[in-house]
């Protein structure tokens, strides 16, 4: 086990560990929680050894070991290949493979039998064992797969490291970490760098590690996935739940709650005290009780809680209507030299349309939004932008747009919204931007800050289609829900690139699956088409080995038939239900539509109108009917398009 023990950390007179102690169990999975600034990345470099704390100690045995992967900062090797940094982890084992090829070369120099041929054969030996011991032999195969885990094709081993950009090199670092299998994982922010695929591979990978893992991380959804114990840093103070993040969540709220009543119940007892020794401070006869009193409340350890954060909420203004298709490319190419992107790509974006997209790195993510958002110029065909289209673009390099002299306060007044300083204050404190932040000037700020400050920018004047490229990257939970509310109110149309499906989910009504060369619209959200594309990948095994064990036994047509029957019962068995279910919603439907004509003919009614009470019941009966209707009809094309999802791939399945 690794011990934290009695860490005390001070910045200046603030403590940001207080004499903090913990274990850290072999197995365990455990999310590192706090507000911005409670000091999580500093605790993870203090217990990898990178940073000294005042007073305290890590107490782990001598066999174990730490890996720590920061934010970023990582520099490879320029002069090796991706293959060959990642390589290196293994010196040890090279080193030994060196001395095997050389003992192996000398041994054919010397004589059979003589005293140097029989030393240099048992060390040949040793080493032989040594080598088989540390998995030399899978060591390649090892690589390779964790490389293209992370998302790494084969051509990339070769190519050198200064040919990839900051995320793909920490997804180098990353691969060397998982490689040395440290006893103690220490990651910090590791999904920033992932795609969706990725990040599934690797949340399968850390639930079966065979070390204690602990994550820093603003992916509520990962931190759920992958621990089962929660240590929240806050004032200086670190607490251990025994769940995920949704179980420290409930918990830290239960928590709060009921200190903020014995924090209500002291301060009325104090308040009282202290009345009672104003009172009598001096009065003879009550000296001795008042004297007391003064002793009890020096005595009084007094309860401290959070302060509430006060309800900070963005919101865009209403976006210019515009016409029903936003966005068409009609057989668009894009090249870059001699490699071809996209190649006669047909896509269409609806008004109201809310849009995911997701894929492999490299495959054409960014490059498609940049098209769609009118910044990357294509090779061929039509890219035409519907009626009254006003786009709003947000990529993580338009932080370099920003003007170093300016302040991020300066930045936000040039948008040229018109609206005042405390409102551009209150904006840019969703971003992580307090007090005296906003007058910060931009080239003192770190890359994440310039980010907030572009993204909060951009949003002043967001226009009525809005692309994203990763902007939650950079956001802490808060900012991140905030966000997230604004864009679910958000009455236009969106398309985000990003791999947090928590984010995602409850803002998008579709997937765009991009891969090498093609793309793919799934109906619903991420969570949604992720559970497609398992159930998709299942099926489709399940027919590859049917057929398979069919061609291998040589079964006659009519046992293919039953075979085939058996498929078509299984289909009906997956669709019944939710056909069922389909026809409940349109039952509803259909009642609502026929209340809401019923009050909207009484509305049309001049005499409605003199019974003051009936209006305002009737009125917020329409409305009730109106939000129920759109629920109503969003489920019906979730389960309709799932229906469909269902048919055609098993139609896909029979043609196979």
């Amino acid at each position: 086990m690794l011990q934290i023990d009695g860490i005390t950390l001070h910045f200046g007179e603030r403590a940001l560990f207080d004499g903090i102690s913990t274990i850290i169990n072999p197995g365990d999975r455990i999310g590192l929680v706090g507000p911005n600034g409670a000091g999580k990345s500093t605790l993870l470099k203090i217990i990898a050894g990178e940073q000294q704390a005042d007073s305290g100690s890590i107490k782990m045995s001598k066999a174990a070991t730490v890996g720590y992967l920061p934010q970023d900062g990582v520099e490879p090797d320029p002069n090796l290949t991706v293959f060959g940094e990642v390589e290196q982890v293994f010196e040890d084992v090279l080193q030994l493979r060196e001395r095997y090829n050389h003992l192996h070369q000398k041994m054919e120099q010397l004589q059979s039998g003589t005293d140097a041929h029989n030393d240099a054969l048992e060390e040949f030996g040793n080493i032989q064992h040594q080598l088989e011991h540390a998995g030399a032999y899978s060591l390649k195969a090892d690589i390779e797969r964790i490389l293209m885990g992370l998302g790494f094709s084969e051509t990339d081993f070769s190519r050198s490291t200064t040919e990839f950009s900051g995320g793909w090199l920490m997804r180098i670092a990353l691969a060397k970490l998982l490689l040395k299998k440290p006893t103690y994982l220490l990651l910090d922010e590791p999904t920033n760098h992932l795609d969706i695929e990725s990040l599934q591979w690797i949340e399968d990978l850390l639930i079966s590690y065979e070390g204690a893992v602990v994550l820093v991380s603003h992916d509520r959804a990962f931190l759920n996935t992958v621990t089962t114990r929660t240590l929240a840093l806050n004032r200086g103070d670190l607490q251990d739940y025994a769940g995920n993040f949704s179980f420290f969540e409930k918990k830290y709220a239960e928590e709060q709650e009921l200190l903020k009543k014995k924090y209500e119940n002291q301060q009325k007892e104090i308040k009282e005290t202290r009345r009672f020794i104003d009172r009598f401070r001096y009065k003879a006869t009550k000296a001795k009780q008042v004297q007391s009193r003064i002793k009890q409340l020096e005595k009084m350890e007094e309860i401290e809680i959070d302060e509430e954060q006060a309800e900070i909420s963005f919101r865009f203004p209403p976006p210019e209507r515009c016409g029903q298709i936003v966005l068409k490319l009609q057989n668009l190419v894009k090249k870059y030299g001699d490699n071809t992107v996209f190649n006669g790509l047909n896509y269409e974006v609806e008004r109201g349309d809310k849009i995911a997209v997701v894929g492999p790195n490299g495959a054409g993510k960014s490059t498609l939004i940049r098209i769609l958002a009118g910044i990357e110029p294509i090779t061929s065909g039509n890219r035409e932008l519907g009626y009254n289209v006003t786009p709003g673009y947000f990529a993580q390099h338009q932080a370099d747009e920003l003007d170093p002299k300016n302040t991020a306060l300066d930045e936000m007044k040039l948008a040229g919204s018109r609206e005042s300083d405390t409102r551009l204050r209150t904006i840019l404190g969703c971003f992580l931007f307090v007090g005296d932040d906003v007058f910060k000037k931009v080239k003192v700020l770190s890359g994440g800050e310039k980010s907030r400050v572009a993204l909060a920018k951009m949003l002043l004047n967001p226009g009525n289609f809005l692309i994203f490229d990763e902007p939650t990257n950079h956001l802490d939970m808060q900012s991140k829900s905030i966000l997230q509310q604004a864009l679910q109110q958000f009455e236009g149309t969106l398309m985000i690139v990003s791999h947090d499906r928590d984010f995602l989910d409850p803002i998008v009504n579709k997937t765009l699956e991009v891969q090498p060369g093609r793309i793919k619209t799934w109906p619903g959200n991420v969570s949604f088409y992720l559970e497609r594309k398992s159930e998709e990948a299942e099926s489709q095994a399940d027919v590859d080995s049917a057929s398979k064990e069919a061609s291998s036994n040589g079964i006659s047509r009519k046992e293919q038939r039953r075979i085939e029957a058996e498929h078509r019962n299984m289909l009906s068995r997956k669709i019944k239900p939710l056909k069922k279910r389909l026809d409940h919603i349109e039952t509803q439907i259909e009642s609502n539509e026929l209340r809401k004509s019923e009050i909207e003919e009484l509305m049309a009614d001049t005499a409605f109108y003199d019974d003051a009470e009936m209006v305002k019941e009737i009125s917020l009966e329409y409305e009730t009917i109106k939000s129920d209707l759109a629920d109503l009809l969003n489920k019906w094309e979730e389960i309709a398009g799932r229906i469909e999802f269902i048919e055609q791939e098993y139609e896909n399945n029979s043609d196979a």
